[in-house]
């Protein structure tokens, strides 16, 4: 076999990846983010978990995202749902929403969390839901943290969720880790230093803006970018509400928090 031979056969690699998280059940949500990632070529979607929770139509999540996505993790609130994990520890509302979850989702929904993990080593950058040291439950909000979690982290450059907020941590030869918030439109080099990339939540963002957030990722150049989606905020919250779930959770969609 020739060189050129093998070269050919290999599998393409990802250069332009959309990456989500955190779509809690918002369909509304997940709908306007995908219609805009269809508006231009990306070779993958990748999904940071957390599909449930919170939101009212967790199997239109669970489906949509299962037909689009190649790399896809579990989530502290998915794990929750399958039983992986007692709730006693969640919030009122999250718990509420965790048990109602369990009593409605399809069974075919359910599976479909059973088969992923809450990291993902196989790519060009290190995919966890929460941290590089506890990809299921710590948040990553401050310097302090980042700079730990990048001794910890598998490859130069992460990517998590599981806090709901927009924003970047890097750490160059010599420096401390230093990190800021990304308001929508944001572009970064990441090709040199150690970076840990979170791209917001697509269903319940908690910095502010209560637009749907996902990040665009080009592994060609090495940059990131940060994108918001307009979406049926009503909507989604309307469904909350005809469900029976907390009240809370209908009304923090408007804020952003």
């Amino acid at each position: 076999m020739t060189s050129t031979t093998v070269q050919m056969n290999r599998p393409q690699l990802p250069r332009r990846v959309a990456v989500i998280s955190d779509v809690h059940g918002n369909r509304h949500a997940l709908e306007a983010v995908l219609a805009a990632i269809d508006s231009s070529p990306f070779d993958e979607i990748w999904c940071l978990g957390d599909l449930v929770g919170y939101g009212a139509e967790p199997d239109a999540c669970v489906e949509a995202v299962e037909a689009r996505v190649s790399a896809m993790l579990v989530g502290n609130h998915d794990l929750a749902v399958i039983g992986a994990f007692d709730i006693s520890e969640f919030s009122h509302g999250a718990a509420e929403a965790v048990r109602w979850t369990r009593a409605t989702m399809r069974p075919e929904s359910i599976a479909t969390l059973q088969k992923y993990e809450p990291l993902n080593l196989d790519h060009a950058v290190a995919l966890y839901h929460a941290s590089p040291r506890d990809p299921i439950w710590e948040y990553v909000l401050s310097a302090r943290q980042a700079s730990a979690c990048m001794d910890a982290q598998a490859r130069r450059v992460s990517l998590v969720g599981h806090s709901h907020i927009a924003l970047s941590f890097q750490r160059s030869d010599e420096q401390p880790a230093s990190g800021a918030l990304r308001p929508e439109g944001t572009t970064l080099d990441i090709s040199e230093g150690q970076w840990i990339l979170n791209p917001g939540a697509v269903g319940q963002p908690r910095d502010g803006d209560p637009r749907a957030a996902w990040l665009e990722l080009d592994l060609d150049s090495w940059s990131a970018t940060w994108h918001r989606a307009e979406y049926d905020i009503e909507g989604a919250a309307a469904a909350i509400r005809a469900a029976g779930l907390p009240a809370t959770l209908a009304d923090r969609l408007a804020v952003g928090q």
